[in-house]
């Protein structure tokens, strides 16, 4: 029972890793893509942002789908479907076939982290769930680990579209062992009645309706769009600055995510067992990435590559404020939509990346001087200065939305809560 347990939160938490993995995948693979379709910054940063756009529409609905119908084959379902996107991209010859590839890998991904979750609530005691929610949550850094260097040494070898190819059989081999292994609960276990798709949309509204709801939302908004947003051009910020070979300059972007495997749960456990609060622990690690990003725009092409290894290792090291986000978003709603007011505060990391990343690609190739190497575009120093600044900026933001969070000790404050401002 214990080692099957683990196996059916396995299965789906891996298919998660390979949904994270997507995310940043594009900029390890952005010179390769430039040479493949022409185009620049914008165009790469515009396909990165289609997985969101993708995924943000169906974060909510996906929750209804594995209620509804299981984690057996909502899971299955959407693995087979992100593996085929990445077989799709892998195929592609034509800039709408590899934009519908990655749009459909997005629509596969939205329901991986949903359902390892679920999994996990179904087979372990409710005790484990937040260890288990936790490291659900690292398998996704270990996917963003994944598309650094391994990515690019995969890429050097098969080549882009033999990378995405094998990561798509991959996939969809996972989907099937999911559909074969993975069942819904335990034999035995009782049916929880699923709530049905009118009273989710009364209860996303009625989150949506309470003013406290939205300086979580934001926080998580600007903090993902400048994670992201760095995710997709660090690689190739020091591949053109540095003149790095990609697969070394993937080793160095690692840097941040190898921190946050530390950082993200210690700032749970932190918050919840030392402190017992989410306000101040999120005002110092969101001020402290801000100092972390101003120092690292002012440094650009500065610092020797020890030193910028050594700053993206701190900033993964401090990045860990997003994982308070969710709690303080369910603790200031009602707690009967505790699991609505997570996704809508989750919906918002999701909304940042998919509104800015192309903006972002669009100030690098405002800055383009004209440099072309193997058919890609080259960027100045001073182009990489201009897009990450706004990402700088959005973690300036960020860190002044603290000052809108309420404090909730770790506890659902919602009855102590002024009534709201505005209804739905």
């Amino acid at each position: 029972m214990r080692a099957r347990r683990w196996l059916v939160w396995g299965l789906p938490a891996l298919l998660f890793l390979i949904a994270f993995f997507h995310r940043p995948a594009p900029g390890v693979l952005a010179r390769d893509l430039m040479q493949a379709f022409g185009g620049g910054g914008a165009r790469v940063g515009l396909l990165a942002a289609t997985y969101f756009y993708a995924y943000a529409a169906l974060m909510i609905p996906a929750g209804v789908l594995i209620d509804a119908w299981g984690v057996r084959l909502v899971v299955a379902g959407g693995g087979a479907v992100m593996g085929l996107g990445s077989l799709l991209m892998a195929a592609a010859t034509t800039l709408p076939v590899l934009f519908a590839g990655r749009f459909v890998v997005g629509l596969g991904a939205t329901v991986t982290f949903v359902g390892a979750l679920k999994v996990a609530a179904a087979w372990f005691p409710p005790s484990r769930f937040g260890t288990l929610s936790a490291v659900t949550a690292t398998m996704g850094v270990v996917g963003a680990l994944a598309a650094t260097a391994p990515l690019a040494w995969l890429a050097s070898v098969a080549g882009w579209r033999g990378a995405l190819g094998l990561v798509g059989a991959l996939t969809v081999v996972l989907a099937a062992l999911c559909l074969a292994i993975v069942r819904d609960r335990p034999d035995g276990a009782a049916v929880e009645a699923a709530p049905g798709l009118g009273a989710v949309v009364r209860g996303a509204r009625s989150v949506l309706g309470n003013v406290h709801t939205w300086p979580p939302f934001l926080a998580f908004f600007f903090l993902y769009s400048a994670a992201g947003n760095q995710m997709l051009w660090l690689v190739p910020y020091l591949r053109d600055v540095y003149g790095l070979p990609t697969t070394t300059a993937a080793g160095y972007a690692t840097a941040t995510a190898t921190a946050l495997l530390v950082s993200a749960p210690l700032t749970g456990w932190l918050s919840d067992a030392v402190l017992g609060r989410r306000k101040l622990p999120f005002a110092i690690l969101a001020t402290a990435q801000l100092v972390i990003w101003v120092v690292f725009v002012a440094t650009l092409g500065v610092l020797p590559l020890a030193g910028v290894y050594a700053l993206l290792f701190l900033l993964g090291a401090v990045s860990g404020a997003f994982v308070l986000v969710w709690p303080i978003g369910r603790e200031v709603n009602p707690p009967h939509l505790g699991g609505v007011a997570v996704a809508v505060v989750n919906f918002g990391g999701f909304l940042g990346a998919a509104l800015t990343q192309g903006p972002v690609g669009a100030v690098l190739d405002a800055r383009w001087a004209g440099a072309v190497q193997d058919g890609a575009r080259v960027y100045a120093t001073e182009a990489y200065r201009a897009a990450f600044g706004v990402c700088a900026l959005f973690a300036l933001l960020a860190a002044a939305l603290a000052l809108l969070l309420r404090e909730t000790g770790g506890r659902n404050v919602y009855a102590e809560l002024r009534r709201p401002a505005f209804r739905s």
